[in-house]
């Protein structure tokens, strides 16, 4: 149907490559400008034949040149219908169907011919197509995904026993008696589960941004550790150099612990971030997803999987303290007369008991327990 609309093209001038501009025909059946055949006959005058720059037929004498009055009513009307330059297709933009040479962007697709018109050549089709029923839409680029593949029939209606968009004619012969509702009624439904679905995100996204705050204060917390190292370091100066060994090694212990605790604590804080990048991820496709018009599309797009996951928080321990450690070797500092294995012993337990690991999130990562 859409090759009974004609395009500008077909009324260019196979000289200049413009609308013709005072249309003439030649004797041979060709249309040019008034001005372009007269430019191309006159530098053939010395060999006294003169040739179509179309067809190449010759003649001699030179032949007379009739104005085309139809042919220049026509341009004259096509002139007043050009679309501006900013009208052409570009990256992302469905192109015109009927158009040739360079394309413009169509405005509506028409279901009934399976063709997208740009402004003027819809025009001509509602023309061509007066007093038809032709059912029209937004332009789309997935004309051939609204057809029945085995009909050849706009998809209107939906099954839900096969979950799939079908045609009328499938509702009588392969889903015969099962449940099928129209396009619109499903996507309605599915609507509804969208609201759902998206409170739910939302829910979740604000859960695990309030774990991702508690995590960072907890990260942050951890800085407690090198105040514990500097107070240790003060008293440990002050105590004879036979007990420097185990004043490493208590400075190891504290490191080693730290070291563990912030690690513990940054990888929870990475997955955290991942989680909550891909429910905004998902939040906002859903979002795109509902506002589009094509009811077809929206129900292919639909995701087939439920929402996974757990909407749980993560129990996140407030600052730990090493006051026990500074507490214990000040201990040792006054009683340095009685200082002993033994007592070393303790102080190692001491900072051991800080950052022993008591309790386990679900997923089986440890937080640090306060004391």
């Amino acid at each position: 149907m859409a090759e009974a609309i004609f395009s500008q093209d077909e009324f260019l001038c196979s000289v200049c490559l413009d609308l013709l501009k005072d249309p003439v025909t030649t004797s041979c059946g060709h249309n040019y400008c008034e001005s372009c055949i007269t430019d191309c006959w006159d530098q053939e005058d010395q060999k006294r034949v003169y040739s179509c720059p179309q067809c190449r037929q010759t003649f001699s004498p030179r032949p007379a040149l009739a104005r085309n009055t139809v042919l220049a009513e026509v341009v004259e009307k096509l002139k007043k219908t050009k679309l501006p330059a900013d009208c052409y297709a570009g990256a992302g933009d469905v192109q015109c169907d009927v158009c040739t040479g360079r394309k413009y962007k169509a405005v509506k697709s028409c279901l009934v011919c399976l063709n997208s018109y740009c402004q003027n050549h819809l025009e001509q089709h509602e023309s061509l197509f007066k007093g038809k029923r032709h059912n029209l839409t937004d332009a789309t680029g997935r004309l051939q995904e609204m057809i029945c593949q085995k009909h050849e029939k706009l998809l209107e209606a939906f099954c839900r026993t096969d979950q799939k968009c079908i045609c009328m004619m499938c509702t009588i012969i392969e889903h015969k008696n099962h449940d099928i509702v129209s396009a619109a009624e499903q996507r309605t439904e599915k609507q509804h589960q969208q609201k759902e679905t998206q409170k739910t995100l939302l829910q979740r996204i604000q859960q695990r941004e309030k774990d991702l705050q508690q995590l960072r204060e907890a990260v942050e917390s951890h800085e407690s550790a090198q105040t514990a190292v500097e107070d240790s370091e003060r008293i440990f100066t002050e105590l004879i150099r036979s007990i420097e060994r185990s004043h490493s090694e208590l400075i190891r212990l504290i490191r080693d612990q730290e070291k563990t605790a912030v690690s513990r604590a940054e990888e929870r804080l990475e997955r955290l971030k991942q989680e909550i990048d891909d429910l905004k991820r998902r939040d906002a496709a859903l979002e795109q997803l509902s506002e589009t018009e094509d009811h077809i599309h929206f129900l292919k797009s639909w995701p087939s999987g439920s929402l996974s996951g757990s909407t749980d928080g993560f129990a996140v321990s407030s600052q730990p303290s090493f006051d026990e450690v500074v507490k214990s070797v000040s201990q040792l500092r006054d009683k340095l007369q009685q200082f002993s294995k033994l007592q070393m012993c303790f102080v190692v337990k001491t900072v051991h008991v800080i950052q022993t690991p008591k309790s386990q999130t679900r997923e089986g990562f440890y937080l640090p327990v306060t004391h």
